[in-house]
């Protein structure tokens, strides 16, 4: 008798996803169902001023609308995610609406979980991020998460939105460390594909590279299995189809739908428990170290993981060049042709990133969750130095 497959997929708090409805009329209901009375919204500042799609949200919730708050620096710094806490806290909030990208919905978890361990210095964070061990463990400290839940309206294609895992950055340190409990994923996601169209193009196109990536480390990690790679797979083809879409028309509805949807796939999998390889990792370092834009972190890494992979074993890369539409080609070698198509950067170089802040970013490396889960063993920093020596 042949060998079975056995593992196990976790799924997360989420009850909701709505697409396709417009934002506003769907977060309005859902605070209905909830019973909502004191609702904060954390938004991006450019949609709060730019335009009027807090606004609709604002009226929409009428009377439930307590307070809104914008101004979230990229990769989440601890003081900005207090001060969103303190905002929180001041108005007795009942429930937190995000709308914004990356750093935004990783805020808003946050300061969900914030609110329940009443942290009110940068110091009460400390006891709450996970860390990794001098043996290469990865501990959760968590094991009480918030009580107050999130909706999340995601504008950019990182797809924390579906991840009860978020990251902030410790400025003393300059170390973007996770946070991670069960009740830290959103109660309802929204992907209303009308409300992107604000996003800058290369936001939107290095962040669903950041999707892609997903999908391609679930492909050629040894612990995914077929019902994650039938995910991953499917996730892969809709994200090509849909951000070359979006590329040739910005308009394009459909197309954003489809990079919405793509993104959603490729999440399943990461939430499920298939683990992320050294371009996740190398990836958190290089946005809270270095600040690299958290898409670009994956247009520059993800490829050069592959040929350092590829070095080691090849064997499960082929479907990633075949969901790109480029069968028989070397996956490193699709990848980046993928990427460059999108106009996006390719080299550490482009995102002024030298080689002077290579140790840090390979010694930090080593300590994220993902650190030493890559499908070609990494065994120190020298490893991660080579791949980084590859991506210059």
């Amino acid at each position: 008798m042949s060998e079975r497959t056995a593992g196990l997929m976790a799924f997360t708090s989420t009850e909701n996803v709505s697409f396709g409805r417009p934002a506003a009329e769907a977060i309005a209901e859902e605070a209905v169902r909830l019973g909502a009375r004191r609702v904060f919204i954390l938004a991006s500042e450019t949609l709060r001023y730019k335009t009027d799609e807090i606004s609709r949200i604002e009226r929409a919730l009428g009377n439930r609308h307590a307070l809104t708050w914008s101004g979230m620096p990229p990769h989440v710094p601890r003081a900005a995610v207090l001060a969103a806490t303190d905002a929180a806290r001041g108005i007795d909030a009942d429930l937190i609406v995000t709308v914004g990208g990356g750093s935004v919905t990783d805020a808003g978890k946050i300061v969900a979980l914030l609110l329940k361990h009443d942290v009110r210095t940068i110091d009460d964070f400390e006891p709450l991020h996970i860390f990794v061990d001098d043996d290469g463990n990865v501990i959760n400290p968590l094991t009480v998460g918030p009580d107050i839940r999130v909706i999340c309206v995601p504008t950019a294609l990182s797809g924390g939105e579906f991840n009860p895992l978020s990251g902030a950055t410790d400025e003393a340190i300059m170390h973007k460390q996770g946070y991670e409990h069960r009740m830290m994923a959103p109660i309802m996601v929204v992907l209303d594909p009308a409300i992107t169209v604000h996003t800058p193009e290369w936001l939107w196109l290095s962040t669903g590279v950041r999707a892609v990536d997903h999908a391609v480390e679930t492909l050629a990690s040894h612990r995914s299995h077929d019902f994650a790679n039938g995910l991953a797979a499917s996730a892969l083809r809709l994200l090509a189809e849909g951000l070359n879409g979006v590329k040739a028309n910005p308009a394009d509805l459909e197309a954003r739908q489809r990079c919405q949807t793509g993104t959603w796939l490729s999440m399943i999998s990461i939430i499920g428990g298939v683990p992320m390889g050294a371009s996740h990792a190398i990836g958190h370092i290089l946005g809270g170290t270095c600040n690299v834009p958290h898409g670009y972190c994956s247009c520059v890494m993800s490829p050069y993981v592959l040929k350092w992979n590829a070095q080691h074993d090849a064997s499960r890369q082929p479907q990633i060049s075949e969901c790109l539409g480029q069968p028989g080609v070397d996956a490193s070698t699709a990848l980046h042709e993928f990427i460059r198509g999108l106009g996006l950067p390719r080299t550490l170089g482009e995102v002024e990133v030298g080689e002077d802040q290579f140790q840090k970013v390979a010694d930090y490396t080593l300590l994220d969750i993902w650190g030493r889960t890559n499908p070609r063993p990494v065994r120190s920093a020298d490893d991660i130095l080579e791949i980084l020596r590859m991506a210059a």
